[in-house]
């Protein structure tokens, strides 16, 4: 057992080092936009007046904006043969726009602040993933998103654990902590200065002809898109986590806290999801975390306690550690080269469309029938969503 332990995860790959720096990057964004996160709930509700409802408009139409920008961003780094321009740009607007929040009188201020956000978000994430593909081949992918998605799960521990420290010594001061996350944004995009832009193997040609020559992305790949879509449709924001959590009785300091530990969890299994899915093949597992993310959303459906609430939800960070890297690898996989930034671009507005209806119904649930009905509701179509999964054929294509 220990050698087959070892074979498993001894002699991990070395990483280039742009992978780091991009990394790094992600860190720095972590921690300032995840020191405010895991309060907005009760910023909105507390200070703003704002309700379940206006949180699930708020995240549910911030996450369906930048995905669709993700398209667009995607396919012009495609066609212009460049990725740098559009993930410095991207963190840029990310930087100057999340410590606005500081400004807000109203939950639709907030919304504003939040659409300005993920735009930054939208330019970046297709053209970033595309940039982090280029460095790793079919034997390290899984590695090179799981450690990404690593790093940015510690910015989001050191994040929250600086909320907290912050808000024990000066309680109820949100806007003076919305402000100062401005430091950590403007070294994140200080990191990415040494970064080159992977070229790629074709010119900037007109958008008719571009797409023409450009080769399809297949049926394989839209058919995982398609079961991705289910999942997302039962995939609501964590503010109703967190929301729940809140209610149970877990106090406004220690929401925060509780946030960073599920990111321990988060990136801890993150690089060995990773490293599994290079070794054992992506497709199982990305249902094993599926299955926990039913197992986590049936236990929120069920209990009613914070001792019960906390530890379930901290398991809910192997659901992420074992699918957001893989989800990705999987796409490098299915998408030739000259395309990945389209194909990142589709795999992100599909995840954020899916956020949209699903914040919206989760809430909509929530409201009509209570928060155990919601929560069960995204148990059960995720089991639909595993199901699904294991009838795809989701081998890496031959590199083109």
């Amino acid at each position: 057992m220990v050698g087959g332990l070892s074979r498993l995860f001894g002699n991990r790959p070395r990483l280039p080092r742009p992978v780091w720096l991009v990394s790094w990057t992600s860190f720095f964004t972590d921690t300032a936009s995840e020191a405010v996160y895991p309060i907005m709930p009760l910023y909105l509700t507390r200070t703003l007046g704002g309700t379940a409802m206006a949180i699930g408009v708020i995240e549910g139409a911030a996450e369906a904006l930048n995905s669709v920008l993700k398209i667009a961003s995607g396919r012009l780094s495609d066609r212009w043969s460049a990725r740098k321009p559009f993930v410095v740009a991207g963190y840029c607007i990310s930087t100057l726009a999340r410590p606005l929040v500081a400004l807000a009188t109203s939950w639709l201020h907030v919304l504003a602040v939040r659409l300005t956000d993920r735009v930054g978000k939208g330019i970046r994430s297709a053209p970033r993933d595309a940039l982090l593909a280029s460095w790793a081949d079919p034997s390290t992918r899984g590695y090179v998103f799981g450690l990404h998605r690593s790093m940015d799960h510690a910015g989001a521990i050191t994040g929250p654990l600086l909320a907290s420290l912050f808000l024990w010594f000066f309680p109820e001061q949100y806007r003076t902590l919305f402000a100062l996350t401005l430091i950590p944004g403007l070294i994140a995009v200080a990191m990415l200065v040494p970064v080159p832009d992977a070229p790629l193997t074709r010119h900037v040609a007109p958008a008719s002809a571009a797409d023409a020559a450009a080769p399809p992305l297949g049926r394989r790949f839209s058919r995982y898109l398609a079961v991705l879509l289910l999942f997302s449709l039962g995939n609501s924001t964590d503010a109703f986590l967190l929301l729940r959590l809140s209610e149970v009785g877990v106090g406004a300091v220690w929401i925060p806290i509780a946030w960073a530990a599920l990111h321990v969890v988060k990136a801890i299994v993150s690089p060995i999801g990773g490293l599994l899915s290079d070794r054992l093949g992506r497709r199982g597992v990305i249902a094993a975390g599926w299955f926990v993310y039913a197992a986590v959303y049936g236990g929120f459906a069920l209990a009613a306690d914070a001792a019960t609430l906390v530890p379930i939800f901290l398991v809910y960070g192997v659901y992420y550690g074992l699918t957001e890297g893989v989800e990705k690898a999987v796409i490098a996989d299915l998408a030739p080269a000259s395309r990945r930034g389209a194909a990142f671009g589709a795999y992100h507005a599909v995840i954020g469309v899916g956020a949209l209806a699903a914040s919206l119904v989760f809430a909509g649930i929530w409201k009509v029938a209570g928060a155990p009905a919601a929560f069960a509701f995204g148990a059960v179509l995720s089991l639909v969503s595993a199901a699904s999964l294991s009838r795809l054929d989701l081998a890496p294509s031959a590199e083109r």
